[in-house]
């Protein structure tokens, strides 16, 4: 039988309510039989800020996700070496999870402009199948301008049009560090645990 498993790669630092919902939104609108979240050990496109160290990523993760039967957690980025190239990750997912599964993997419409820049996006969509997830402030793809550098970007995409919940972790990471209450931003288990592991202090 075939398997529709959902991925949400990311930094993840920290996770928080946006992610979540976001995820449980793709997954009743595509029917998703699980969604995997993947914390990134480093992302090649963000390697001007020293995230959290993984372990802490992964942790919290699995602390956010663990209520929810449908999400799992994925410590692929801890068995690969750097840097976290989507395409190579999925490529190894494929091959962990056999045949009968069909990946879709998740996006922000914020990272429409930047696929040309991913390592092999044309080899990605033939894979998986690419999910933009719609955002605040952000319009859908110019698949004009897109397909000039992935031929056939618009027929191996597809959007889906998630809660619009104003969370960022920059802003999260800028609270922790100034004094600042995150409840409610994040779920209680992983506001404990960025407190009692003294995460994102100045």
């Amino acid at each position: 039988m075939t398997r529709k498993i959902g991925l949400l790669g990311g930094t993840f630092d920290p996770i928080h309510h946006g992610h979540l919902i976001a995820a449980e939104d793709v997954r009743i609108q595509l029917s998703l039989d699980e969604v995997l979240f993947i914390p990134a050990r480093q992302s090649p496109l963000k390697q001007d800020r020293q995230s959290s160290p993984v372990e802490d990523r992964l942790a919290m993760a699995e602390l956010a996700v663990a209520s929810n039967p449908y999400f799992g957690v994925s410590r692929v980025e801890l068995e690969r070496g750097l840097p976290s190239y989507t395409v190579e990750t999925v490529r190894y997912l494929i091959e962990q999870l056999g045949p009968g599964v069909i990946l879709y993997f998740m996006v922000g419409l914020d990272q429409a402009a930047q696929l040309p820049r991913w390592k092999d996006p044309d080899a990605l969509m033939d894979i998986c199948r690419l999910v933009f997830m719609s955002r605040p402030g952000w319009s859908p793809p110019d698949f004009e301008t897109l397909e000039a550098y992935i031929p056939r970007s618009r027929e191996r995409t597809m959007l889906v049009k998630v809660s619009a919940i104003g969370i960022s972790s920059t802003e999260i990471r800028r609270r922790v560090a100034t004094g600042i209450s995150i409840k409610y931003m994040v779920p209680e288990a992983v506001e404990e645990y960025i407190l009692s592991h003294r995460l994102y202090r100045e």
